[in-house]
């Protein structure tokens, strides 16, 4: 159930969202939640998790420099107050979307370490590992279920982090990719906020990190032409086709044995 003030805050985004596009309004951890950024109001007057984006629509070029965190890479500026909201290894954050209108395509979480303090980290320079993907889950690419589908009807998005996870500070990155109008490019839309891992109760927080092979930047992480971001559901023979290639590395489900002493060094080389 989302609080009056979310309802109040969603209120310019419906508005909005009838005839274009739109954003993540909040997020929800162990029944708390955190209100997202609003690109609609002056920074000084915020202070939010989310890192700040300049409004709700898409990136459309996979290999924008904006593609991390759909912004310069930095946290909120100009008077707000960046802040970071604790979880636990193996919690859920749900992303709430209020109403998102596009069915057809994935639906991804990517993480990223922080090497100090994730306020003095800039998305772009950042290594992202992908935790949760959903693309075309059943059905055919125009009459089948896709992850952009589980938003559009649900208004929200859940991802767990993953059980084995290293405790420090992390970026979180929620993105939809809409092949609706695919002739015009992918819209990528793209939010991230800022998350303070913590062990629980009697745990030491010595985790791990993913191997580099797990790991991205953005941009780089996807090209033109990947096939991902090139599928119509319109074009002919669309109810045929049953198989759908996710863009982006692997996910990482925190379970490799050998990632948290690689994964160390490639931060010590940063």
């Amino acid at each position: 159930m989302l609080s009056p003030l979310t309802l109040l805050l969603l209120a310019p985004f419906l508005v909005v969202r009838v005839v274009a596009h739109g954003a993540l309004a909040s997020y929800i951890i162990n029944d708390e939640e955190y209100i997202g950024y609003q690109p609609y109001a002056p920074p000084a007057d915020q202070a939010t998790i989310a890192r700040p984006f300049p409004g709700i629509d898409p990136i459309r070029d996979p290999l924008s420099e904006n593609l991390s965190c759909n912004n310069d890479g930095g946290p909120v500026g100009d008077g707000g107050k960046q802040l970071s909201a604790p979880i636990h290894p193996g919690d859920v954050i749900t992303g709430v979307y209020g109403l998102w209108l596009h069915p057809f395509g994935p639906a991804l979480v990517y993480m990223a370490r922080c090497p100090g303090a994730c306020v003095d980290s800039n998305s772009r320079d950042l290594k992202w590992f992908k935790i949760k993907e959903e693309g075309l889950i059943d059905g055919s690419i125009v009459y089948g279920n896709w992850g952009n589908g589980v938003v559009s009807k649900t208004g929200m998005y859940n991802a767990t982090i993953p059980s084995y996870l290293e405790a420090g500070e992390y970026l979180i990155r929620h993105e939809l990719i809409s092949l609706h109008a695919i002739e015009n490019g992918p819209q990528i839309y793209v939010e991230c906020a800022q998350l303070k891992i913590v062990p629980r109760e009697g745990e030491s927080g010595q985790g791990r990190l993913p191997p580099s092979r797990y790991m991205v930047s953005f941009p780089g992480a996807y090209r033109s032409s990947d096939p991902g971001l090139n599928v119509n559901p319109f074009a002919p023979g669309g109810d045929e086709i049953m198989a759908y290639d996710i863009p982006g590395p692997a996910v990482w489900d925190g379970k490799d044995e050998e990632s948290y002493g690689e994964a160390l060094g490639a931060l010590s080389n940063w």
